[in-house]
């Protein structure tokens, strides 16, 4: 029975209260472009009746306007809502459509092709039972095939449709389809997928999407609409330990204050214990709140509101979890990571990381490969780009309550975030959690920062000098710690090309060598200072993200950023060096300011004009920063 059939309240009622007792299945489509991921959603819909009389309408009138089927129906202009997919025929955006039969709900996700969307992909992927693939059959499996397969391994998806599609094209030959799923199967084996169904179809025609197609007498498995009607999916883990991140306290007036989040896994009712994480206070569960009405259980998927018998401090980003069962708390994790922007991920950068409810700092701390989608070969790399899946180590701040991807989605998946543009550039799954934090015990000396500070007569600081090649940084440092010498104070410079003669020898000039350089200089000033000496690093540390990393380190008061601003003209007029000149003949590749970018500081703590002031000149501000 359709929707358009019904012609009563009664048999409206009816109607839904079937649909209501029916469970729902997430999937998507993917695979690569021009493979007819919207036109098999169209057909779908078009073919179950599940589309509207003046949805059919506009579609007709579309058809001729936009369509690309000769003034036939088009149905992937179902699906495809954007201006540009439309003018296209690609799709772009995730599009999500819910329809039902009398078997089951579904939500569909359809996904783009185009590899620069894949993190468009992903999305619709982290919440979905199953994956349809498709794969042109006159094209067989492409990269783009084999990636989303990966992804979706990834992602935790265990059941595959292998869709081969446009079986028209080739006339149906058995021999192709049979062709197609041994090279997928092939490359699938070493994936995580429970199980693989492969259906031979033709979206446009409508072969084996709803009905079975007598055109391919040689198939005997399941229609496509047949299989998700009936395939079995993971039950839902309320049989799980209860896990609920808190997304929001909820205080509307002074007698209620209730902790409102989606319940992760498991299940609670009112007079059983609690713990919430990672502070570890415990409390009971007083009443579960929805809307206006008190449930007697919370389940998971359920958006509810918790109160507590009692006031204990639970903030957004916490985890309140069945007492006696908590969830593991660390700070380091092994991580599947998606790169998502333009700008690449580079080992010792530092992001906003984002899980739950939870915003906290961390840093990319080893990328221990990369993976080649077309082999599942796995590449040594010291950066991620736009696209690239790796296995990837992070450091956090600060301990924070988790689970692994493969037990709980929700308190294993993450986002990376850009500290400056905002813009999401990563997704991630946790692998699981690692201990080498915890095995580290900080000795206890005697002599403390303090004591070292009293006996030099003055305070360790960190004077950071930043600027172009050019710009006077060495020689305003070096005339600096002159001054300081005479004034008493100990005092060590730490310049670019003296470091990277030692300590930084075996690091080069791309973007990813430049981000560790600062990153060891950072660590190791940090040591100097805290023995009591007045740092000078004279370095162009051309990236804003890793001079933010390097005051991170340090105390309030005891990192100062300066900034030598001079234009590029006057700093290539120096060339004291000549860098310039070779640079410009090509001879120096990733040179800061030619071919490779320097990310001027927004709020340094003193600027220098060196084009303006002289060298004294400079000093004497900088004591007077001191």
């Amino acid at each position: 029975m359709s929707i358009q059939d019904l012609t009563t309240s009664a048999e409206v009622d009816s109607y839904l209260a079937q649909q209501n007792a029916l469970d729902l299945l997430r999937f998507i489509t993917c695979g690569s472009v021009d493979d007819g991921k919207s036109t098999l959603i169209g057909r779908m819909l078009y073919e179950a009746q599940l589309v509207f009389e003046d949805q059919v309408a506009t579609l007709l009138k579309d058809s001729k306007k936009l369509g690309t089927q000769g003034g036939d129906i088009d149905f992937a202009l179902l699906v495809d809502g954007l201006a540009a997919e439309r003018e296209q025929g690609i799709t772009i955006d995730v599009a999500y459509r819910f329809f039902g039969t009398d078997h089951r709900k579904f939500i569909v996700a359809d996904t783009p092709g185009h590899e620069q969307y894949t993190r468009n992909m992903v999305t619709g992927a982290s919440t979905a039972d199953v994956a349809v693939i498709l794969v042109d059959a006159s094209q067989g499996v492409l990269t783009q095939t084999r990636r989303h397969s990966f992804l979706a391994s990834l992602l935790g998806i265990s059941h595959v449709v292998l869709a081969v599609n446009k079986m028209d094209l080739v006339n149906y030959d058995p021999a192709v389809f049979a062709q197609i799923e041994s090279d997928y199967l092939a490359f699938a084996e070493a994936l995580n997928f429970a199980s693989i169904t492969t259906i031979p179809l033709s979206a446009l025609q409508g072969d084996n999407v709803i009905e079975r197609s007598r055109r391919t007498d040689w198939y005997s498995g399941p229609t496509l609409l047949g299989y998700l009607e009936t395939v079995e999916v993971a039950a839902s883990n309320v049989d799980a330990d209860f896990r609920l991140p808190v997304q929001w306290v909820n205080r509307p007036n002074a007698d209620f204050r209730g902790f409102a989040g989606t319940v992760a896994a498991g299940s609670i009712a009112p007079g059983e214990a609690v713990q919430v994480l990672p502070s570890g206070q415990e409390a009971v569960v007083e009443t579960i709140v929805l809307f206006d009405q008190s449930l007697p259980q919370a389940l998971p998927k359920q958006s509810v509101t918790l109160t507590l018998d009692r006031q204990i401090d639970v903030s957004r980003g916490d985890v309140i979890v069945a007492k006696g069962s908590p969830c593991e708390v660390s700070d380091q994790f092994d991580t599947s990571l998606v790169w998502m922007d333009q700008d690449a991920g580079y080992v010792g950068r530092g992001y906003n990381l984002m899980l739950g409810g939870r915003i906290i700092s961390a840093t990319l701390t080893e990328i221990k490969y990369k993976v080649n989608v077309n082999t599942l070969e796995q590449l040594p790399s010291r950066s991620l780009a736009l696209n690239d899946i790796g296995r990837v180590t992070l450091s956090l701040d600060e301990p924070i309550p988790f689970a692994a991807y493969a037990d709980c989605r929700d308190l294993g998946s993450f986002i990376l975030i850009d500290r400056y543009s905002k813009a999401t550039v990563g997704a991630g799954m946790i692998n699981f959690g690692l201990r080498r934090a915890q095995n580290l015990y900080p000795t206890q000396t005697t002599i403390d920062t303090a004591s070292r500070a009293k006996l030099m007569g003055h305070e360790g600081k960190v004077i950071w000098l930043t600027g172009l090649s050019g710009s006077g940084k060495s020689t305003v440092a070096d005339a600096l710690e002159s001054r300081l010498h005479a004034m008493g104070i100990h005092s060590y410079l730490l310049d670019g090309d003296n470091i990277r003669g030692g300590l930084n020898k075996d690091l080069g000039f791309t973007e990813a060598d430049r981000v560790e350089n600062i990153r060891r200089t950072a660590e190791v000033a940090k040591l100097m200072a805290d023995a009591g000496l007045v740092v000078i690093t004279a370095f162009i540390s051309p990236f804003r993200s890793e001079r933010d990393m390097a005051r991170d380190l340090f105390k309030p008061g005891e990192f100062a950023e300066v900034f030598l601003d001079v234009s590029l003209d006057v700093a290539e007029s120096r060339d004291p060096k000549g860098l310039y000149k070779k640079a410009r003949r090509g001879e120096l590749p990733h040179f800061t300011g030619i071919d490779s970018p320097y990310e001027a500081p927004e709020s340094a703590d003193l600027r220098l004009d060196t084009s303006e002031l002289s060298v004294e000149e400079c000093v004497d501000r900088l004591l007077d920063l001191l």
